[in-house]
């Protein structure tokens, strides 16, 4: 009982943290979602740590037992997808251009399949994993009866005492209390997949996983840390491509003050998904198309991407008689530095005045 109430304790204190910082401090809180942010690396670390702890946990069993721990080996391949994912196969890591399918079809403009995927299938199948895998599954595994086939089939389901923890993240995920909730949600998850790979190896005692399991959260603390730093080094000045994102932000904003572009209040979507949805094609035929084309980049004037191959951004923010205009790039760091009133950071921006 104990261990169960220390080990979901563990796993929902990322909900806890983000509900914290929520209330005290919003703007913080959205910092903190963005992309390559602390955030997001610990939800690769934590799926990563997991992906190769399965991956032992199934060498293991097939040194015991012979055979192929199907199973083992597809959990534990599964998280280092979802790894993967999370940061997108390294798109913003490497400022490489993914190929022009995803720049249409996925609707962050990265190199992912989740994002292909309608929001309600991805939703759906998030609460499947949760509830599916996490709570019905582990719970028929706590039948003896059930817990035997299992077992003959090399099934391996997440211990019962995470079912709390399994079923509180599905709660919260179907709940959506704030916006960037499934971040949060996506790191608690990935931890208690760390924490379901620890507590089913083989021959390890049930506090020895705990420990195993706060010891590897500390890596993938560490480990988060640690590459947000590197990062800092690998990113630099990059002063040439700062230049010309300048110079490309100059012609949007003209584009933008024409009469041929119109925006609204209270909008914030990547360029070439506000032109798709609100009709503004003139973004692909004024001033920034026209500057790429002397300079042999149509591709990246088509997908209305910035020197570094992410998407440019335009928000329009409206409340209680301020307003905010303005397009911008995450610039040479590839996240998000800006707050929802004001551009910040390596952000490269201008404000516009809205027709």
């Amino acid at each position: 009982m104990l261990i169960g109430l220390v080990v979901n304790a563990g796993i929902l204190s990322v909900l806890l943290v983000a509900a914290a910082i929520h209330a005290v401090d919003p703007d913080l809180y959205y910092r903190a979602a963005q992309e390559d942010r602390l955030l997001e690396w610990f939800t690769f670390w934590a799926f990563v740590l997991a992906g190769f702890a399965f991956l032992r946990n199934a060498y293991a069993d097939r040194r015991a037992r012979g055979g192929i721990p199907w199973f083992a080996v597809g959990l534990g391949v599964f998280c280092l997808l979802v790894g993967l994912e999370e940061i997108s196969w390294g798109q913003r890591l490497f400022a490489y251009r993914p190929p022009e399918y995803f720049l249409e079809e996925n609707f962050q403009q990265e190199f992912n399949l989740h994002n292909v995927i309608g929001t309600d299938f991805r939703k759906l199948g998030m609460q499947f994993i949760l509830l599916g895998y996490g709570v019905v599954m582990s719970l028929a595994a706590a039948v003896p009866a059930v817990a035997r086939v299992a077992a003959r089939w090399r099934l391996v389901a997440s211990p019962v005492m995470l079912a709390p923890a399994f079923a509180i993240i599905a709660a919260v995920y179907a709940w959506y209390p704030a916006d960037f909730t499934g971040e949060w949600v996506e790191a608690a998850t990935g931890l208690a997949f760390l924490a379901c790979a620890l507590l089913t190896r083989p021959g390890e005692t049930t506090w020895g996983s705990v420990n195993a399991i706060a010891r590897h959260a500390g890596i993938a603390l560490f480990a988060s840390l640690a590459t947000l730093g590197l990062l800092r080094l690998q990113h630099g000045s990059d002063a040439e491509r700062i230049d010309v994102a300048r110079a490309e932000i100059a012609a949007l904003v003209a584009d933008f003050e024409s009469p041929r572009v119109r925006t609204r209040c209270n909008i914030h979507k990547r360029l070439y998904t506000f032109m798709r949805d609100y009709g503004q094609s003139y973004l692909v035929r004024g001033e920034f198309a026209g500057l790429l084309a002397d300079t042999g980049n149509e591709t990246r004037a088509a997908y209305l991407l910035d020197p570094w191959n992410s998407p440019y951004w335009v928000r329009h923010k409206c409340r209680r008689g301020r307003a905010v205009a303005f397009v911008y790039s995450f610039g040479p760091n590839r996240r998000r530095d800006s707050t929802e009133w004001e551009l910040g950071g390596d952000d490269i921006g201008a404000y516009f005045s809205p027709d």
